[in-house]
């Protein structure tokens, strides 16, 4: 259908809305099943490649980095192109690089691949987002933006559960295939339904800014990723992060200068809506990161499935699901800042209750944590976005919550970097640790050795094989246990960074009566 750029909800009938709608949605479900359907495939890419975490966390990282700039693209590119044909692109795109990861035949076309998937999905969450409120009235969006949410929730709750029993049934390599079928159909239903006209050009796009932004992010997310196996004051990773700090200065100094800025940096003047960034950051860093460290924890600790892992995240989905309507009510009720400092405690309980889990904590009792931290979560979201908003004039509130988008996308991927620095980190501290006490006066590792020895030699293994074959067993079970202790160390970490946060959620509540 084709429609004159100015005409506003009331040139839609009822099924036009719903029609146009569902295309996106389902368009952009698929997508966000795509950020986390992966993570349970990790360790399988791991082994694929022969590669570490510094290189696997890659994997998440670029796809939200991708999709971090992307996001600041969507607005433009409707205007110069038109919905149809940037809804249409950006599938055909997205299909594209899931077939080009599919296929690949190294890791770096694996991660391009991803850039390519993240890229795509950043154009589509506020491309739909957009659909809705150009097709609703106002009085109707809050139940359309409802079910947006949905999807934004569900999906990632999904995606590892997915990806785990494809893994394990077929092959890691299917994993980028997932979200085809709900990509097809988008494309069937986009080009029998969404609006053809394009409204034309409001302003030019900062080009610049996006390049800057895109320098800073790839240099700086690869600087921390990278350090540990390069060394810190190597040339390489000195020369990444000073030259992703010059970037970052450089792009605000960009964004404060230009005419036509990307972002509208003096929104962070409000200290209410600044702090309300801050927490979305800590909600994106909490959330994505947690989903990778989680399932990659349950498989290289826990010895589960990449079902198994994946089915663990499924209640918790369920109950964000199941809560994200009350907590919208509840937003209505009381101060957004009360739920949000709420939310942030159970969120980080939720890792603290990670924090002490080992290769023999159960199944459920693990299921249990995680439901725990995600209750903290379907409080935080709509709560987040009412109160941040709530603190910005009418003509600001667009760039706002463009600013909210960003903010969660960027804590993303910076939170799957960091998580994976923190953890290798600490893994290897605590391995050096465990080794230093491996000493002929230590009477357990002795007895454990020659009962190793013993059960070898009974076995029909010569003398030397048996010694051999004790040590490295012994090695095994050292770099398990300072891998346990790693990720108990960055669980905590985020228990801490989740309580941190309560200081600018405080701050967001001040001057307000009601959020």
């Amino acid at each position: 259908m084709a429609i004159n750029a100015n005409q506003e909800w009331t040139a839609f009938t009822e099924t036009e809305r719903w029609l146009m709608t569902g295309s996106g949605l389902i368009g952009m479900i698929g997508m966000v099943l795509s950020s986390t359907s992966v993570n349970t495939a990790v360790p399988a890419v791991m082994g694929a490649f022969g590669i570490g975490q510094d290189k696997a966390q890659w994997l998440s990282t670029a796809y939200f980095a991708s999709m971090t700039g992307a996001m600041l693209l969507t607005s433009w590119l409707q205007q110069r192109f038109g919905q149809r044909t940037v809804f249409l692109t950006t599938m055909a795109i997205f299909i594209a690089g899931s077939f080009l990861a599919f296929s690949a035949t190294d890791y770096s076309t694996v991660i391009l691949a991803r850039v390519i998937q993240g890229f795509c999905a950043g154009l589509m969450q506020p491309f739909t987002m957009a659909i809705i409120f150009t097709v609703f009235p106002p009085d109707r969006r809050g139940a359309a933006m409802g079910l947006f949410s949905l999807g934004v929730v569900l999906a990632p709750g999904l995606g590892p559960a997915i990806g785990g029993f494809i893994t394990d049934e077929f092959s890691w390599r299917f994993v980028f295939l997932v979200p085809l079928p709900l990509a097809m159909a988008a494309i069937i239903a986009g080009g029998a339904f969404m609006p053809t006209a394009r409204s034309g050009i409001s302003r030019p796009f900062d080009w610049a800014g996006l390049i800057l932004m895109a320098i800073a992010l790839g240099l700086l997310l690869d600087g921390l990723a990278s350090g540990r196996r390069f060394g810190w004051t190597s040339d390489r990773i000195v020369l990444e992060l000073v030259g992703g700090i010059l970037a970052t200065i450089a792009f605000i100094a960009r964004q404060l200068t230009a005419k036509w800025p990307m972002l509208d940096l003096r929104l962070f003047s409000n200290i209410r809506f600044a702090s309300a960034i801050l927490v979305g950051i800590i909600f994106g860093f909490g959330m994505f990161g947690s989903i990778y460290a989680i399932a990659v924890f349950m498989q290289q600790v826990q010895g589960f499935s990449a079902t198994k892992a994946g089915l663990a995240l499924v209640p918790a989905g369920i109950l964000m699901v199941v809560m994200f309507p009350t907590a919208g009510r509840l937003v209505d009720r009381f101060p957004a800042h009360i739920l949000i400092m709420t939310g942030l405690f159970w969120f980080g309980f939720g890792f603290l209750l990670l924090s002490i889990a080992d290769s023999n904590t159960p199944f459920w009792m693990f299921v249990f944590f995680t439901l725990v931290n995600r209750f903290g979560l379907s409080l935080i979201i709509p709560s987040l976005n009412t109160g941040a908003l709530r603190s910005l004039g009418s003509a600001q509130v667009s760039q706002g919550a463009g600013l909210i988008n960003f903010a969660r996308t960027f804590g993303g991927a910076a939170g799957v970097n960091l998580m994976v620095v923190f953890l290798e980190s600490r893994t290897a501290d605590h391995a050096q640790t465990i080794s230093d006490s491996q000493t002929p006066d230590n009477s357990a590792a002795q007895d454990l050795l020659a009962h190793i020895i013993a059960l070898m030699q009974d076995s029909g293994v010569s003398a030397i094989d048996s010694s051999a074959g004790a040590l490295r067993y012994l090695g095994e079970t050292v770099f398990a246990q300072a891998q346990t202790q790693g990720f108990q160390d960055t669980f905590m970490l985020t228990a801490l960074i989740a309580a941190l946060a309560l200081l600018p959620a405080h701050i967001m509540g001040r001057g307000f009566n009601r959020g």
